[in-house]
């Protein structure tokens, strides 16, 4: 039976991440996979908290699945610490170009692949829209987690902040 290991970075009783894990398995089950029947997932809830992230890849590695799916910029590095042997798939995380996490999109070089539904171009979009709605705005602040994101959104806000009259700063947490 082959195994997947799938560490998720939300608290188990988290409704999108059990959502996730319900859309997940759903894709299995479409391709044919039916989890206890002939492939095994077994999940790991680090709740956000970097040491239990690195605690849980570690564990996971060492029981030695055939594959690991991540969906946060923290699990798949530490994955990328415990492993180089072991295929992960990494799901919409922020930035893995910027943060390290593969080399490029196209060519992620490794034993790390996946896929982001975070366009850096998106900022100033966001900027774009909240003007639309609070059309008296004039200035903005992006406050991010640089071990998560790399504040990639920032030079799309930076860039359309003076055509729509509004200052942009930049705060990261630390």
């Amino acid at each position: 039976m082959r195994r997947i290991g799938v560490l998720m970075a939300l608290k188990e009783d988290d409704p999108q991440g059990q959502a996730d894990v319900v859309a997940f398995q759903q894709a299995l089950l479409e391709l044919g996979w039916i989890d206890g029947r002939n492939i095994g997932l077994d999940y790991r809830w680090a709740t956000g908290d970097p040491d239990r992230v690195r605690a849980d890849a570690t564990d996971l590695v060492q029981s030695a699945p055939d594959a690991i799916v991540v969906n946060s910029t923290p699990a798949a590095r530490a994955f990328q610490r415990a492993t180089h042997a072991l295929p992960i798939v990494f799901v919409a995380i922020a930035d893995p170009v910027h943060t390290g996490v593969v080399l490029s999109l196209a060519h992620p070089g490794g034993n790390i692949t996946g896929f982001t539904n975070f366009e850096a171009s998106m900022g100033g979009k966001w900027l774009e829209l909240l003007k639309e709605i609070a059309p008296r705005t004039t200035r903005v602040a992006l406050i991010f987690n640089p071990d998560t994101h790399s504040g990639q959104f920032f030079q799309s806000l930076e860039a359309e902040g003076p055509s729509l009259g509004i200052e942009t700063v930049a705060r990261h947490l630390h």
